[in-house]
This record gives structure tokens, sequence and C-alpha cells, in this order.
């Protein structure tokens, strides 16, 4: 038994217009979902993906407004990466400039390009050129064409003080060895899928990270269904680790943990998915509430910010 990759990286932002215009406009990734916080309704919980946001495309934020801006650090997921194909690299460095976001490409990794970008609230952005990609669906309007556009995750960098505390751990979960460069080690679940990799870098002198915007709060990692995730609940409990039960999250169900280093780590269900509540055609167009927040939308709708779809 072992994983089958990423399912979604969760971020924290503040302004939610910002976010919207970075990921939607910017990436041109597809807004898939316009929810709540689960945990708290007074905030938005935004989604974006691919057509229909399947996992290992899905990144999403918790705009707080006003939020201060965090830091990065061990302890994190410190890089948010995503894979292009091999003959994007130029189109996205001139589409950066024209959108006047700061880019720097930086030095191969493991032999691919990597350019990096900060979002609007310095959350640390790699698009990495890949000669292998995800099938995903970009049948939906995009200001990116589709030769160039983003195809899901592409092994983002986790930083860790001490690796060997969790190198058990990644064990477990189905993470094999695949390559080691300059003190990076490539682990995946799936060699051929750039969602199915994840980079480790050990910094024992590094300072612990400090979750607010512009950093991630937490990266899940996919399993079938709930059968599986029980299963994967025991393997966790018997290491001594501290899990959740299965929680609801409507879209999928979760459990979440903490790795021996301290990143928040959860484990989602493939589904039910994003169309559960919406056609695919309208995702992302409409406010959607969880059962028991419907009746209180008014009020709910009240206190979020209004957003825009349709800004330049």
């Amino acid at each position: 038994m072992k994983l089958r990759g990423i399912h979604h990286i969760t971020a924290i932002a503040s302004e939610p217009q910002h976010n919207l215009d970075f990921y939607a406009g910017v990436l041109g990734l597809r807004f898939v979902k316009r929810t709540v916080n689960f945990d708290d309704p007074s905030s938005y919980h935004f989604y974006f993906g691919d057509r229909t946001g399947r996992p290992g495309t899905a990144i999403t934020f918790f705009p707080w407004p006003g939020a201060r801006r965090g830091s990065r650090g061990v302890g994190q997921v410190t890089a948010t990466s995503f894979a292009i194909p091999t003959t994007a690299l130029e189109f996205w460095k001139s589409r950066f400039k024209d959108q006047r976001v700061l880019c720097e490409q930086t030095a191969t990794r493991f032999g691919d390009e990597v350019l990096r970008v900060a979002d609007p609230d310095g959350l640390l952005v790699e698009l990495i050129t890949s000669p292998h990609l995800d099938d995903v669906d970009l049948a939906y309007k995009s200001g990116v064409p589709r030769e160039f556009a983003i195809h899901g995750f592409h092994a983002p960098t986790l930083e860790m003080k001490r690796f060997g505390r969790s190198e058990k751990l990644l064990q477990m979960l189905g993470f094999e060895l695949l390559n080691e460069q300059n003190g990076r080690r490539r682990f995946a679940v799936n060699e051929r899928s750039t969602s199915g990799k994840i980079d480790i870098v050990e910094r024992a002198d590094g300072e612990f990270g400090l979750n607010s915007a512009g950093t991630v709060h937490h990266i899940a990692f996919r399993c079938a269904d709930e059968a599986e995730q029980e299963q994967w609940r025991s393997v966790i409990v018997d290491l001594g680790l501290h899990v959740t039960p299965i929680i609801d999250r409507f879209y999928f169900h979760s459990i979440y943990f903490r790795e021996p280093n301290g990143i928040l780590f959860e484990i989602a269900t493939d589904g039910p998915g994003f169309t559960a509540d919406e056609p695919v055609e309208h995702l992302g167009e409409s406010l959607k509430l969880p059962a028991q927040y419907e009746p209180h939308r008014a009020e709910i709708e009240r206190i979020l910010p209004p957003i825009s779809l349709d800004r330049p």
C-alpha cells in the first residue's frame, strides 16, 4: 500500500481578490471552488486547478484580509512547484514581464529548468519544466495557451531540521529515494508522475517558519477512498503520531497529522470531487456552503469581502 501522490496544497493568503487575480489571471489556473473555511465560515476557502480541480492539480487558499506576512523556514513546505512543458519557459518569462511579476531562473534541478516567482503575499511558486507531464484537463477558458499551461504539481520543497526523524514515515507512505543533488533529496511514490514527487531539504541550523500570509498551511496526499484512509490512519497511529479522525470536507474526506519535523500532512480521498455541488461548466461562479452553514448564508455573505471574476 502506498499513496498516489499529491492531492492538494493549501496556503494562507491575505486579500482574496489579489489571490484570485494571480492564480486565475496570471497563472491561468481555473477557479474551481468558492467556499468557506469549514472550521471558520467567516473566511473564504478558494480552490484552483485544472478544469475540474482533479487531485494533483489543486492549490487552495485561506484568504485572511489583513493577515500579517509569515516567514518560510524549516517545518514547512517552502516552495510550491508546478509542472510546465519543456517548450514553455520563454513564454512564462515573457508573461511574467508583461504582468509585472518579478521572476528568476535558478539553477537546473535534476535536469529540469526552474523559474521562480512570488505571489502577492510572498508565497514562493516555482514553474519547473518536465518532459513527462501529468494528464490534466485544460478545456477551460484561460489567458494561458494550452500548449504552455500548468500541468499540476511538480515536486514541492519540504524543509526539515533532521530528515532521519521523518524518513521512516515517508517510507511507510510509499515514498522511495529517486535522486540526490546538492543536499536536495527527491522522493516519489510514482516516478512517472510529476505530482507523485516531493523534494526534501535538510537544514539542521535552519529557523522554523512562521505560518501566516505567504506560507503553506499543509500538504495533502492522495488515497483512493475511506476504506484505504482507515488503513492509513492505523499505520500512522502505530508510528506513534497523533492523527485526527476522518473529517468530511464534502469534496473529499481527510485525516491530518504532523510529521516528526512539524509539517502538517493530510491524507485525502480522491472523491467525490468539486462537481458534487455544482456542474463543471459553472465551477467557482458562486459561493457554495456546507449544509451546516446554509441557514446562515445571508450573514456569511455579508461578512465575506466581495470578489470579481471579470478583472483583466
